[in-house]
């Protein structure tokens, strides 16, 4: 790898990803010459403006020369001003929600607006599932869970990971063979042994994750059924036999929580609800085995809630 992790290629052809310039300049700042800081100063206050402006303006707003410039840029690992740019636009992306505070989000105190966002989101995402998936694709999913041989779920990411694992939790409860997996490689491998009475449940926020999308095409290689939670219209849902998909459009805050984790968590409440009922009556035996287990651990009197 290059200086400061800048882009190389490798003699099989791989290409490691673009650097994030913006870290990169902020970590290497105190290294920097006093000239050089000043370029910084200067792209770190308006990346826009860095990224479309010229050397020369660049140089002016800065107060330095142009060579400056091009200095700054090999000294935090750039070839040249246009190799900065170009690793500069791709770092904007993200950067322009991250890297300046919003000085219009809600004040974190007891009956602010804070409150109203979080709760107006987690509503509407709810909402969006009423509205959004229908009540026979859920018997249908539910359908496939019960009479699986095994079920597998998939989920790379933060929030895929957790509800993968949730919704497991969901359905080893009912007695079914169930499994959550998040490792690329545990998910392909596992996706390779799978026959055509096991069934995976392939969770994706973006429905664009590929990695996701490639173990369920070797699922389907090997003729598992499969089902995807993820936003409609997308890679992953078309090549789904079950789409339970909603869409919940985020509120433009960074630091808020990403609100369709409400949609999925929903979606896996009803389908795993679907599936206790199908299952019937070794579901409720299977239940009831659990929460005997588990008051007696604790030697006490009190139920846990019925469900959990």
């Amino acid at each position: 790898m290059g200086p400061h992790g800048s882009v190389n290629r490798s003699g099989d052809g791989y290409t490691r990803p673009v650097p994030d310039i913006l870290a990169i300049i902020k970590d290497s700042y105190a290294e920097l010459r006093p000239a050089e800081r000043r370029v910084a100063a200067v792209v770190l206050a308006d990346v826009t403006f860095a990224v479309d402006a010229p050397s020369a303006e660049i140089a002016r707003r800065a107060e330095v020369s142009e060579p400056t410039v091009t200095r700054f840029c090999r000294a935090i690992g750039c070839e040249g001003v246009r190799d900065f740019k170009l690793k500069l636009a791709q770092s904007v992306v993200v950067g322009r929600l991250y890297f300046a505070p919003d000085t219009t989000a809600p004040a974190v105190s007891e009956g602010s607006p804070l409150w109203s966002v979080v709760f107006g989101e987690a509503r509407n995402a709810l909402a969006a599932v009423e509205r959004s998936i229908n009540p026979s694709d859920i018997v249908k999913a539910a359908d496939l869970v019960a009479g699986a041989h095994q079920v597998v779920i998939f989920g790379l990411g933060g929030s895929s990971t957790a509800l993968a694992q949730e919704t497991q939790n969901r359905l080893f409860r009912y007695g079914v063979v169930a499994v959550a997996h998040s490792d690329p490689y545990v998910m392909k491998m596992t996706a390779a042994t799978l026959k055509p009475n096991d069934l995976l449940i392939a969770i994706s926020g973006t429905g664009r994750t590929s990695e996701v999308i490639e173990v369920v095409e070797l699922a389907k290689h090997y003729r598992a059924r499969t089902i995807g939670i993820t936003a409609p219209d997308t890679e992953l849902s078309a090549i789904c036999d079950i789409k339970l998909t909603v869409d919940v459009p985020e509120y433009a805050d960074p630091l808020k929580p990403t609100a369709s984790r409400y949609a999925f968590l929903l979606i896996i409440d009803l389908l795993a609800t679907a599936v206790g009922y199908r299952l019937q009556p070794s579901s409720r035996e299977t239940l009831r085995r659990i929460k005997y287990t588990v008051l007696n651990h604790r030697k006490g009197k009190i139920l846990e809630p019925l469900g959990d």
